[in-house]
């Protein structure tokens, strides 16, 4: 059976490198044109091009989102663009209209091209119709529930792929209006305003019945699949799909690398141990992040799974410095300074093969060896004796209980 693929999210090439390398087997990345997350800084064709030979060196692939559902004016330079992403050597194209995967095929593009989860697939009947029309994976809707997927892969009609982790819509995927008719920023041409996120005051008729002092939203809780990835192996789902080009580095370093770890259990034991589910739950839980809850998974969402209240995300600062290299012969660490810390202290690093592992940070000096009372610039390049594991792109965080 081939190994399922981790497929997950970058908004700069920065971080699509950071995602390989702590072990995707695939990024999605958006280009400069008929992409959806228009507010990523998406890549130009030169970026695409260096971040395909550079997750080529490293045996994973590149998937750009061609995901845009075209206007009448939007299609210009399309047949241009698809030539180039084809001579840039990318993957697959992530497409959501039916005339662009047209046109990839009529091409004779060497990328696969795989129907977006903006189609909103939902059973064996569509995969068989996207299977007629020469295409080479679906991304099944958010709103399948396991049985459904089960029922689907069963059928062995396509490579099946499954969200699982990341935001929700509060609509049907690729469905809401709202941002498009409270903004003028249509979601399925690459401005969603997530006005579902907002605070209002609910009313009835005339009489406010929501708390003023806590005001009312219409948000999702993330989803987080974590139990259920032992369940996606055994089905023969084809690859795990993380949700998030607008995240942070650390973000993806720490989920990347917390469902990296599961899935490697997972084939090399048979199984994932409660023990290995709950060290990546707490894992994850390290990284900034909304509530989170199981999605569609174990069936239709209640209130549970909604936040109706106190739904902004929590943006840590527990992730302090990025391991930029490390001298073997003077064991002097290079360290870049990302948010404030304080010197001797017992910290966590964390990295490519790292697993996470406390350490005790001594004294630091700046370029100018100047000793720090303090790490409190960001972007600073500073310098420690190093004591414990270390490796070139390892980050080091505060210790937090979770």
């Amino acid at each position: 059976m081939k190994k399922i693929e981790l497929l997950a999210p970058a908004g700069n090439l920065e971080k699509a490198k950071i995602a390989i390398l702590y072990g995707a087997d695939a990024v999605y990345i958006g280009g400069k044109q008929f992409s959806l997350r228009s507010r990523a800084s998406n890549f130009s064709l030169e970026e695409i091009k260096e971040l395909v030979d550079f997750a080529n060196e490293l045996g994973s692939h590149v998937h750009v989102t061609v995901n845009m559902l075209p206007h009448e004016n939007d299609t210009d330079g399309l047949r241009e663009y698809l030539l180039d992403l084809d001579h840039a050597g990318v993957h697959a194209i992530i497409v959501a209209s039916p005339a662009i995967m047209t046109l990839a095929k009529k091409l004779n593009c060497s990328f696969e091209v795989h129907v977006s989860t903006q189609h909103s697939s939902t059973n064996s009947s569509a995969v068989r119709f996207w299977k007629s029309k020469g295409m080479d994976r679906v991304v099944l809707a958010r709103e399948c529930q396991l049985d459904e997927i089960r029922q689907i892969c069963k059928q062995d009609i396509l490579p099946i792929e499954v969200f699982i982790h990341g935001g929700m819509c509060i609509s049907y995927s690729g469905r809401c209006v709202l941002s498009n008719h409270m903004t003028l920023r249509d979601a399925n041409r690459g401005g969603c305003a997530q006005s579902c996120r907002w605070k209002y005051h609910l009313m009835d008729k005339n009489e406010e019945i929501s708390d003023p002092s806590n005001l009312f939203s219409m948000s999702s809780k993330d989803l987080q699949a974590v139990d259920y990835i032992e369940d996606f192996i055994n089905m023969g789902v084809a690859s795990l799909k993380i949700e998030g080009r607008m995240k942070s580095a650390y973000y993806l370093a720490t989920v990347v690398s917390s469902y990296r770890y599961l899935i490697d259990k997972i084939y090399e034991n048979g199984h994932a141990t409660q023990n290995d589910i709950d060290y990546v739950k707490k894992e994850i839980a390290k990284a900034e992040n909304r509530p989170t809850g199981p999605g569609f998974y174990q069936g239709l969402p209640n209130y549970k799974v909604q936040l109706y209240q106190d739904h902004d995300e929590t943006v840590t600062q527990e992730y302090v410095a990025i391991v930029l290299d490390y001298d073997d012969k003077s064991s002097i660490a290079t360290l870049q300074v990302k948010n404030n810390f304080m010197p001797n202290q017992i910290m966590e690093i964390f990295g490519p093969t790292i697993p996470s592992t406390k350490v005790m940070i001594k004294d630091v000096y700046d370029e100018d060896e100047n000793l720090c009372e303090v790490c409190n610039k960001p972007m600073q390049i500073v310098h420690t004796k190093w004591t414990g594991p270390i490796e070139k792109h390892a980050m080091i965080r505060k210790i937090r209980v979770v």
